[in-house]
């Protein structure tokens, strides 16, 4: 269970491409209190400053401001690089249907460039963000890997293109590259600022603060939403993954299914609030229903994710209480 039985050797290197954001800095913190020396590569266009001050007088880590839009960069910082856990992405599926070109450039060229710098570094694995996104108007659940629909987003279609690349290169040059497709993420440090917000710490905040939030469509749509402990579980036993389990991708939640018209109202409550939502349109893009089989990544990895989502939100809301 968990993560804290694993061991990995002191002169091992994790590169953490976009670790100033919210699953990256968590993966610093948790590396970084392990004892691990941890390179973190960050142009801080979404990531925050704010999430990595506490690590910068660590001896152990090393803040590289880079952009993995440049090749030389991405093949600088992997140098003698063990293991890089790619995160640096454009996330959100209106903006991407805003801005497609941005989308293309940072998350296929980006991630990209940083395959092309693993393998000449010699990188033992790559373990990179991929998303539930790429299943598509898929109509079954829950979503099995090898049963994906029609793309919906261009945020989507970056995601599916990594998988591509990734399969290609563990085939090709034999690079262990491990595809870990998130659902719905949420914990500390995830930001709630921003018309892209992620709807749970969107919600807190909003409600704190006396607001009324807006839901998009009827609220009943519903999600496998993932708990960011399970998700620092699935990339470091990634990292001890087999050969055989490389070039493949893999849903990473925890197999639950909430309805976001329920989630709002046990934020209500635990945050002692009576407000009552506004309902807007459905976001072009969106997926109504997602849950996640995740025996696959079981099987090939031994990932056991112990974070439910009701252990989870009680330490998001309290995080959120401290820090906002």
């Amino acid at each position: 269970m968990g993560y804290n039985n694993l061991s990995f050797a002191m002169n091992e290197i994790f590169l953490v491409t976009g670790g100033a954001g919210f699953i990256g800095s968590n993966l610093c913190e948790v590396l970084l209190r392990r004892g691990h020396k941890v390179r973190c590569l960050d142009n801080l266009s979404t990531g925050r400053k704010v999430n990595i001050d506490p690590f910068m007088t660590d001896p152990n880590f090393t803040f590289i401001k880079g952009d993995i839009r440049d090749f030389e960069t991405c093949n600088t910082a992997c140098d003698d690089v063990t293991f890089v856990l790619h995160q640096a992405a454009w996330g959100s599926v209106p903006r991407s249907i805003e801005m497609p070109l941005l989308y293309e450039e940072i998350n296929i060229r980006g991630t990209l460039n940083m395959m092309e710098a693993a393998r000449q570094n010699g990188v033992r694995k790559f373990v990179y963000a991929s998303s539930s996104s790429v299943y598509g108007d898929e109509p079954n659940l829950p979503k099995k890997e090898g049963r994906e629909g029609n793309l919906l987003s261009p945020y989507a279609f970056t995601k599916m293109a990594n998988e591509e690349y990734g399969a290609l290169y563990s085939k090709l040059y034999g690079l262990d590259t491990y595809g870990l497709r998130y659902f719905n993420v949420f914990g500390r440090r995830q930001d709630p600022n921003g018309a892209y917000a992620a709807v749970i710490p969107k919600f807190i905040k909003q409600l704190m603060n006396n607001e009324r939030p807006t839901i998009n469509g009827d609220g009943k749509q519903s999600r496998d939403f993932t708990y960011i402990e399970n998700v620092i579980e699935a990339n470091l036993k990634a990292c001890k993954a087999s050969h055989g389990a490389a070039g493949q991708s893999y849903n990473i939640a925890y197999g639950g299914r909430e309805y976001l018209i329920d989630i709002y109202h046990e934020l209500c409550n635990s945050l002692g609030k009576k407000i009552e939502p506004e309902f807007g349109v459905e976001r072009k893009g969106d997926i109504k229903h997602s849950n996640a089989d995740i025996s696959k990544a079981k099987e090939m990895f031994g990932y056991d994710p112990d974070w439910n989502f009701d252990r989870g939100i009680e330490e998001a809301i309290q995080w959120y209480k401290e820090n906002l």
